[in-house]
């Protein structure tokens, strides 16, 4: 359930949204050969992981996506729909496990389609020139800046000639055009598609608070943020950047499944930072614990949906950052942040 962050995590990632997270949405829609293992393994959000004994009617059981070995000219590809439209900032070309069985290199391209998935006319754009890859490793690889800045929601994953990927994991910003959002019009400005996204926390032992901003209800409960039990002072928190900037009217704390588990209490500070990009510095962080209160610590319980309105919520005028606070600690499915774009 945990997904631990490598220890050379590069800063593109940090704060950054999986776009081909499987549990966002991210989905296989082609490939030229998944024998061995089905493009949708690649797209897991859990780590890879290898099972010695593990066999099934093709051969060994692999973490990933894996084809066969190509015996005629060529090389292998797989088309996949990002879970959102978004601006890519790198990859992480995952290996792992893939020792005699990875390619020595791998290309990317993108495309933009705006209404449904790719066909024979869609222009693609090489975002990723063929770069080399290596045995069950982490490879973390950039766009060049100009195509950091476009939006995409399909990429094509060429591996040469053949061979096997564990996790493909694309890190980047969603794209959600707020002009078709009125200004009457409530939304809920922490929700993933928008935009928005976790910067900073305490703790993501059982799971990234990126969880809680996620579509529907939680299916269970490693699907939301937990932190591991706090035996110290303190509490757990997230900074979340808004899709918007807006102000907050109602605030829904979702406890889904989580029943032994969930915070005695929650709290929700604001600020407004409209210049502010990228990651927290520690000097930051350390000012959002004088951030504006706008829900006071509410008392919470087990699986259920606790929606705060009215005087519960403090009309602070507009945010773009809030900070999300778990006393002192445990696990929250969803967190929802009705309002109207400022």
């Amino acid at each position: 359930m945990t997904t631990p962050m490598p220890v050379d995590f590069p800063d593109f990632a940090k704060g950054a949204v999986n776009l081909a997270s499987g549990r966002l949405g991210a989905i296989g829609l082609f490939t030229t050969d998944e024998f061995f293992a089905p493009v949708s393994r690649m797209l897991s959000d859990d780590p890879a992981v290898f099972i010695a004994d593990k066999y099934d009617d093709h051969g060994k059981w692999m973490d990933g996506w894996e084809s066969r070995r190509k015996r005629v000219p060529g090389h292998d590809h797989a088309v996949i729909r990002l879970a959102m439209p978004g601006r890519i900032a790198g990859f992480d070309v995952d290996t792992s496990y893939f020792t005699g069985n990875y390619p020595p290199h791998c290309s990317i391209e993108a495309a933009f389609v705006e209404d449904g998935d790719p066909v024979e006319e869609t222009v693609w754009t090489e975002i990723l020139p063929k770069s080399p890859l290596g045995p069950s490793a982490h490879h973390y690889l950039q766009p060049a800046e100009a195509d950091r800045a476009t939006v995409f929601t399909h990429l094509r994953l060429h591996i040469y000639p053949d061979g096997g990927i564990a996790r493909l994991r694309v890190y980047g910003s969603a794209y959600f055009d707020w002009s078709k959002v009125g200004p009457d019009e409530e939304v809920d400005l922490a929700y993933i598609f928008g935009g928005a996204h976790s910067l900073a926390w305490s703790d993501a032992h059982y799971g990234h608070p990126d969880r809680i901003l996620a579509p529907g209800r939680g299916v269970n409960m490693g699907d939301g943020w937990e932190t591991a039990r706090r035996r110290g002072p303190g509490h757990d928190w997230t900074i979340i950047k808004l899709g918007h900037a807006g102000e907050i009217r109602r605030v829904e704390v979702d406890t889904a499944h989580f029943k032994g588990n969930f915070p005695d209490r929650c709290a929700l500070f604001g600020a407004y930072l409209p210049d502010h990009s990228g990651p927290f510095t520690p000097e930051e962080i350390a000012a959002s614990e004088q951030w504006q209160p706008i829900l006071d610590e509410a008392k919470l319980q087990m699986d259920h949906i606790h929606s705060f309105s009215g005087e519960a919520v403090k009309a602070i005028g507009p945010v773009t950052h809030v900070r999300y606070c778990m006393y002192p600690d445990g696990g929250t499915s969803r967190l929802r942040l009705f309002g109207t774009k400022a």
